[in-house]
């Protein structure tokens, strides 16, 4: 309808009162026409009403339809976006994301993994019980959070197509249309998303960013774990079936360890790896092993949430004498500390176990980032000679310490002249040299094959121990075993039997003695011939 102006309805007013007489009969002009705007066609009409539905259902969610949802330790939030395929996409940054099939519809369900909530991630630290309620509790976290979002995304459309339908049409009506609309339209995309829900998508996610690799890293996740199970027993079998063929086979070097020999197992560098557990404790058994000294790095960060990792360490039947590495925490000493059979070592402070005299000092970094701390070198040094100090003054009151621990190697050699044996690790490889005052260093390689750190590399690196036969009488060295196993993924092992100078048939040297002086032997280098008895299974 065309409004008409106000003057011309006055005119034409006044035109209709004038007397019509034939001498005053105006002269006849023809009326003013009115043009009538042409209607829009009703396929017209309905395309723009979904236009402006569907744009102003998307401002709405993008505006309001989130929710924020706690789903186990984690701290989410939850949104739908329009999508032509559906799914649900799980953003954890900044690794990637994991697009799952789940549904049908065109809306997508974005999770965001936002952060872990501290409280309820302690909560389960502290109590690990509550790890078996986990699953129940995590599916009614999602299932309380989809409600919470069906509501507040229903609300959010609603309002966003009527307030873009009241600002384009000008009309209540039309804007109540428009929101009852979109209304509907959620609901049939809620009622096909639910019919086409496919719960077993979760087993088969796509991966992006920095989690491509994911699956070539963990294989399929319905049988890592029973898999990984296999491969650590496969691991403590062969090293007990290879150190018994060496007893068997073995006749060079001439030495045989007397039944009275206290033996002792060194391991270092475990790095959170789970197998290295059962490794050690098949080599407890076999070799009837009377101490195991770890010089540090057992774990990965130091975290709490990594204390579990350790209570294996109650059960391996032997005294544990640990210190501490840069990977490993103060909150990962003190949890030590509390398991019974666990001997820590810091301050230089001495320690008599199995017969034998222990000192050791922790490492002063703490780098679970494996960044390099300026002063570092001062620091190892500084702790080096503080261990040397108390161990001089042990010696001085005339109760010496047999063996000393330090993790970094660095700090080891200041010991030279103070104790005939000091035991390090850091470098994720084996040594044995004498150093020039007469010490003897031995520097352990990675018994949990570098923990993650082993798929870096070209190669895995390989699981190293050994065992120090010491005798008890005297509390010197006279033998050691390296043994050697495949790294990540590889079953080989190797063990071979090593003599220092002064125990080789025929020598006529004396060991040489710490005293703060130069030796007379000089010796910088591993002495000894290897017997060397390999094992290999192909897989």
């Amino acid at each position: 309808m065309v409004r008409v102006p106000v003057a011309v309805r006055q005119a034409l007013a006044a035109v209709r009162r004038f007397p019509r007489t034939p001498g005053n009969s105006p002269t006849r002009r023809p009326r003013p026409t009115l043009e009538l705007v042409a209607q829009p066609h009703p396929w017209t009409r309905a395309i723009g009403l979904i236009a402006v539905v569907l744009v102003g259902a998307w401002l709405g969610l993008l505006i309001v339809g989130n929710v924020r949802t706690p789903v186990g330790p984690m701290n989410t939030t939850m949104t739908l976006r329009p999508s032509l395929t559906g799914g649900t996409k799980i953003n954890v940054s900044p690794l990637g994301a994991l697009t799952l099939d789940s549904h049908h519809a065109p809306v997508r369900l974005d999770v965001n993994v936002d952060q872990l909530d501290p409280d309820r991630s302690q909560a389960l630290v502290d109590h690990p019980e509550r790890i078996s309620g986990l699953q129940d509790e995590v599916t009614h976290d999602v299932r309380h959070g989809t409600l919470d979002l069906a509501l507040r995304s229903g609300v959010a459309v609603v309002s966003g197509a009527t307030a873009l339908g009241l600002a384009v049409y000008r009309r209540p009506r039309r804007a109540l249309a428009a929101g009852g609309l979109a209304l509907t339209l959620l609901a049939a995309s809620g009622a096909s998303a639910y019919a086409t829900w496919n719960p077993e998508s979760v087993l088969e996610p796509k991966f992006s960013g920095l989690l491509s690799s994911a699956p070539s890293l963990v294989g399929n996740a319905r049988s890592i774990v029973t898999e990984f199970n296999v491969y650590q027993q496969e691991l403590a079998r062969l090293v007990t079936n290879v150190t018994k063929l060496y007893d068997v086979t073995s006749t060079l070097p001439a030495y045989q360890p007397d039944p009275s020999t206290i033996r002792v197992l060194h391991v270092s560098d475990i790095h959170l790896n789970p197998a290295s557990w059962k490794i050690i404790g098949s080599l407890v058994q076999q070799y009837k092993v009377n101490v195991i000294v770890d010089s540090g790095d057992t774990m990965d960060h130091g975290t709490a949430a990594e204390n579990g990792f350790l209570d294996p360490i109650a059960d391996l039947g032997a005294p544990y004498v640990w210190v501490r590495g840069n990977h490993d925490s103060l909150v990962t000493q003190r949890y030590l500390e509390d398991i019974k059979n666990v001997h820590v070592l810091d301050d230089g402070r001495a320690r008599t176990i199995a017969g034998l005299r222990f000192a050791g000092i922790g490492d002063p970094q703490f780098t679970p980032d494996r960044s390099t701390t300026p002063g570092a070198s001062a620091s190892q040094e500084w702790a080096g000679a503080r261990l040397a100090a108390a161990l001089r003054a042990q010696r001085t009151a005339g109760t010496p310490v047999d063996i000393a621990v330090a993790h970094e190697p660095s700090a080891a050699r200041r010991t030279d002249g103070e104790v005939p044996l000091v035991l390090a690790g850091h470098l994720h490889h084996e040594e044995m040299e004498v150093m020039k005052n007469g010490t003897r260093l031995r520097i352990e390689g990675s018994t949990g094959g570098s923990g993650l750190r082993a798929v870096e590399g070209k190669y895995p690196d390989p699981i190293q121990a050994s065992i120090l036969y010491v005798d008890r009488a005297t509390h010197r060295l006279q033998a050691w075993d390296e043994i050697e196993l495949g790294g990540l993924g590889l079953t080989t092992a190797e063990v071979s039997r090593h003599l220092p100078e002064e125990n080789l048939p025929g020598a006529r040297t004396t060991p040489p003695t710490p005293s703060g002086t130069p030796s007379t032997t000089g010796s910088t280098s591993p002495s000894g011939t290897p017997s060397r008895t390999p094992g290999q299974v192909a897989r």
